[in-house]
């Protein structure tokens, strides 16, 4: 008896970390809402995150377009109510994660050669530039999305997720995280003396007070942001209203120049096309179909970054492909609606979900609540949508890191010691960061990226696929994945797909029924596989 006992205590010292498929420490899982009080601070937590994705976009592509206030102000109620109507559509009938489905990143470059084209500028009425520029817009827009929905619902999204493996899915999901790094401290350098503050005291808050206080319940870390950004902002209102910024440079600090308030009507009812009939051009319509694609590699790595802080099992392809078509339909409705992008699943919200230790599905379905009612109801949603973009970035900082250590966790089941697992690992991870940032820089630069063909829309094509840092690291791992000695047993254990392998269909797993299950009859319509 002592031997064997002696035998297990140098086991467990051998393996202090056992490999866990589903994190064990999370208090509420996807099936166990918390109580409805909790549950709605923490759902209000989530809509003000969102908010700075909502806000944010706008702001950059509507003053291009010849939008003044009124115009951007209408433009964020529009993705606000879409973002809400496309969260609930994602929770109930997509991949019922909790995740928060917002605007995505990826339609900026098509977006932006819509806006320069020659047959917009020649316009010189900015309002009317704007509503002819909306039309194209959604127009391609509504092409993007009925790709999008074939891809998912056909299941041809499914045919392409199986090729991961916890290898190749690793650098998918951690550079979905690190790829928006220019949402982080870049922006809270556009204000440091507000941005500092707040990531200093949401660090504090969610790391060190826990320790020394010692709550009966986790408050702390658990509502940090609802802590830290009323004071924060009132620290930049002070600033504001003392006259600290009084030039051009400093506009961004202030709390009043978003121009959301007076922009916003007190109540407004969203309606179809309310820019006008949409406008169709292949050129345009192509490149959003690609910058759709991005959007569901991106929002892949979303997903099983959701699944892991919910305490879920990896999504099965099946699932995977069922939420990618529900973006598709996301992404119609905010082109019908008066929308300025795509969608997409945001990244932010699901670091939350590790910072609250809360994966519940309640929570974002509440979250979706908020988005609808303050977007009808303008005037109170602007307040909360002035808050200074300095203060959303100190908060990206913390939540971009979750998603990128999720996708770390991963790599617990593959052979670290692996020269062929370093060599797909590391390269995939230095080209994901490497080839977008040539691109961008050439972006930047010249506005346009290394391409220069005849055709603007397939240097577009070209721009949209390798600026984003997750597309390429996944497409590089899965491509070295399949192709370097991936026939041998010790391959498929050295990059995880041993284990695998039971996520791979849906049937496989007795777990999947219990998180991924379609409520009622819906199962008859989007099956799974």
């Amino acid at each position: 008896m002592s031997n064997g006992n002696n035998g297990a205590k140098m086991a467990e010292e051998l393996h202090p970390h056992p490999v866990m498929e589903q994190l064990n420490n999370v208090q509420y899982c996807i099936n166990s809402p918390p109580p409805w009080g909790e549950a709605l601070f923490l759902g209000f937590q989530h809509y003000i995150l969102n908010l700075g994705n909502i806000v944010l976009i706008p702001s950059i592509i509507v003053p291009q377009m010849g939008g003044g206030k009124d115009e951007k102000a209408k433009v964020v109620q529009t993705l606000l109510f879409t973002s809400g109507v496309n969260t609930l559509l994602q929770s109930f009938f997509g991949t019922r994660l909790p995740l928060v489905v917002g605007g995505s990143y990826a339609y900026l470059i098509p977006i932006t050669t819509i806006i320069q084209a020659n047959r917009f500028s020649v316009l010189q009425n900015p309002k009317l530039r704007f509503m002819h520029t909306m039309r194209n817009i959604q127009g391609a827009l509504i092409v993007s999305s009925c790709f999008q929905i074939l891809l998912g619902f056909l299941g041809l999204w499914r045919n392409v997720v199986r090729l991961l493996s916890p290898l190749s899915v690793a650098p998918l999901i951690t550079l979905t995280g690190l790829g928006l790094y220019y949402l982080g401290f870049p922006l809270i350098a556009e204000c440091a003396e507000v941005g500092v503050p707040q990531l200093i005291f949401m660090v504090v808050i969610t790391q060190y007070l826990p320790t020394y206080l010692k709550l009966k319940r986790p408050i702390c870390d658990r509502f940090a942001m609802l802590f830290s950004i009323p004071i924060v902002w009132l620290y930049a209102a002070i600033l504001t209203w003392s006259g600290a910024y009084k030039s051009v440079n400093e506009a961004k600090c202030r709390t009043d120049s978003s121009g959301l308030i007076t922009g916003s009507p007190w109540i407004d009812l969203p309606y179809l096309f309310p820019w006008g009939v949409p406008t169709f051009k292949f050129g345009d319509a192509f490149t959003m179909m690609i910058a759709s694609f991005v959007a569901s590699v991106e929002s892949t790595g979303v997903f099983h970054a959701s699944a892991r802080y919910g305490s879920a099992t990896p999504v099965p392809p099946s699932v995977n492909s069922r939420g990618v078509g529900w973006l598709g339909i996301g992404t119609m409705l905010n082109a019908i609606f008066g929308g300025v992008t795509g969608c997409t699943a945001t990244a932010e919200n699901a670091g939350l979900l590790a910072m609250t230790r809360v994966g519940s599905r309640r929570t974002v379905q509440i979250s979706a609540g908020f988005m609808i009612f303050f977007s009808i109801f303008g005037k109170f949603g602007a307040i909360l949508a002035s808050i200074p973009v300095s203060i959303m970035a100190a908060i990206y900082c913390i939540f971009f890191g979750y998603i990128s250590s999720a996708g770390l966790g991963f790599l617990q089941f593959c052979n670290l010691n692996s020269f062929r697992t370093n060599f797909i690992l590391g390269f995939s991870l230095f080209l994901g960061f490497s080839l977008p940032q040539y691109f961008r820089e050439h972006q930047m630069c010249s506005g346009s990226g290394p391409l220069h063909t005849h055709s603007r829309w397939f240097n577009d094509t070209m721009s949209v696929i390798f600026t984003s840092h997750a597309t390429i690291a996944a497409m590089v791992a899965v491509i070295l994945d399949q192709t370097l000695q991936f026939s041998s047993d010790e391959t498929q254990k050295d990059n995880g797909s041993h284990w695998w392998d039971k996520f791979v269909v849906y049937t496989k797993d007795v777990r999947s029924d219990e998180f991924y299950k379609l409520p009622c009859q819906l199962n008859r319509f989007f099956p799974s596989y």
